[in-house]
């Protein structure tokens, strides 16, 4: 069944309004041929947390600290299994150099923190009158750790190591970079074939949406079209970007609204989420015959992908991969650096539990490649006023090298292989 703009509004127009007022139901897609095929999935165990958890220790024994203070992010669930909002209540990971790890909790959230709660801990709670980073610093005070250096995850709020330093005035905060990005940029087998199953699912949407876009459909009817089908296939939708036209001259495009045309490019930039673990590929698409201009930049961006997945070598920098990409496209006329026309943003960035997290691919990133790592390869070329080519397409690394999550496209008639 073909889903149209104009089917899409007939079939709202003649649904019945919502209990909300001026809200109408949304027309679904026929997604009856979809299946999911999430089934077979195996969730990170309490093995390969276990195994996280030494992991940590050990780095911040080579580091010298006495533990790692994490909140609500990405790198708690990494660590914990815990998945939790951040407000200015405090939810704590409280990681020491030795032994369980401890969470502190608001006292009435504590049931509620259980539910997700992946591994063993001591659980010390906090009441709406007391300080959060007063129950930390009492449990290091108890480990006898008080008075060691004390690693901030990355991302954590000013306020909560400011509060922790009034707390343990003696201790060092440093950040723990060394120890979190040394377990979490490197993915095990387990992590791997969650991404892997999280791009499957996205081609498959891609597959079942492009056959259905239409002339007259808007950027966002193709964005909705690609959501429904992740869902379905079993993927968490995180993102359905589609530009089209001049919009996909710009990365993440305008608010100019734009509807698809004969022969008019479509850059589509998506991706879902299996058991938390990420995808993220981006495809260019002409529906009728490409201009010999499209037909050029889809041709050399496709050489740029090549040309970085040749360059990410075991040992060598990160940032390496982006200069080989970019030394060809001055070559052709482009930039130079991140001028335009030409390629604008980092040929890659590292995903993983986060779409975009340590370490980029991009100059001057000194960090060397090893097994484990996990990048996006997307070098594409923006001509401000004309239009955009993006293909992207992630890639991890082995012993042997580079290994794809997708295959990249051969040619424009074949945009999904």
């Amino acid at each position: 069944m073909m889903f149209s703009r104009r089917a899409f509004v007939r079939a709202a127009a003649a649904l019945p309004i919502l209990a909300t007022p001026g809200l109408l139901r949304a027309a679904e897609p026929d997604l009856s041929t979809l299946r999911p095929m999430t089934g077979d999935v195996v969730p990170i165990g309490p093995d390969e947390r276990a195994r996280r958890l030494a992991r940590a220790q050990q780095l911040m024994r080579v580091q010298g600290l006495a533990a790692v203070l994490i909140e609500p992010g990405s790198s708690l669930v990494y660590f914990t299994g815990i998945r939790w909002g951040r407000s200015e209540r405090a939810m704590l990971a409280v990681l020491p150099v030795e032994g369980q790890p401890c969470i502190v909790s608001p006292f009435f959230e504590e049931p509620r923190m259980r539910e997700t709660l992946a591994v063993p801990a001591e659980v010390r709670v906090w009441q709406e009158d007391e300080d959060p980073l007063g129950v930390v610093g009492g449990f290091l005070r108890d480990r006898k750790l008080a008075g060691r250096p004390v690693g901030i995850e990355e991302t954590t709020r000013f306020f909560i190591p400011d509060a922790l330093a009034r707390a343990l005035p003696a201790a060092k905060l440093v950040s723990a970079d060394p120890v979190v990005r040394g377990c979490r940029m490197i993915k095990t087998p387990a992590e791997i074939a969650l991404m892997q199953k999280a791009t499957d699912v996205t081609i498959a949407a891609y597959r079942f949406t492009w056959e259905r876009v239409e002339i007259g459909m808007s950027q966002s009817d193709i964005g909705a079209l690609m959501t429904a089908a992740t869902r379905r296939l079993g993927g968490v939708p995180g993102f359905s970007m589609a530009l089209v036209g001049e919009s996909a001259a710009y990365p993440h495009g305008t608010k100019t609204p734009a509807t698809m045309s004969r022969d008019a490019l479509l850059l589509m930039d998506c991706g879902c989420t299996v058991q938390d673990y990420q995808s993220d590929v981006s495809r260019t698409f002409v529906k009728g015959s490409p201009s010999a201009e499209i037909r050029k930049v889809w041709d050399q961006v496709r050489q740029g992908q090549q040309i970085a997945f040749a360059a990410a070598k075991l040992g060598v920098a990160a940032g390496s991969v982006d200069d080989a990409v970019r030394a060809q496209y001055e070559r052709w006329g482009y930039g130079p650096r991140y001028k335009l026309p030409g390629l604008s943003h980092r040929t890659g960035h590292g995903i993983g539990l986060d779409g975009h997290e340590p370490v980029n691919l991009v100059h001057g990133e000194a960090t060397r490649l090893a097994p484990g790592m996990c990048f996006s390869n997307e070098p594409g070329l923006y001509l401000p006023g004309k239009f955009g080519v993006r293909l992207e397409d992630c890639f991890y690394m082995t012993d042997a090298g580079p290994k794809w999550f997708s295959e990249p496209p051969r040619s424009i008639e074949a945009p999904l292989g």
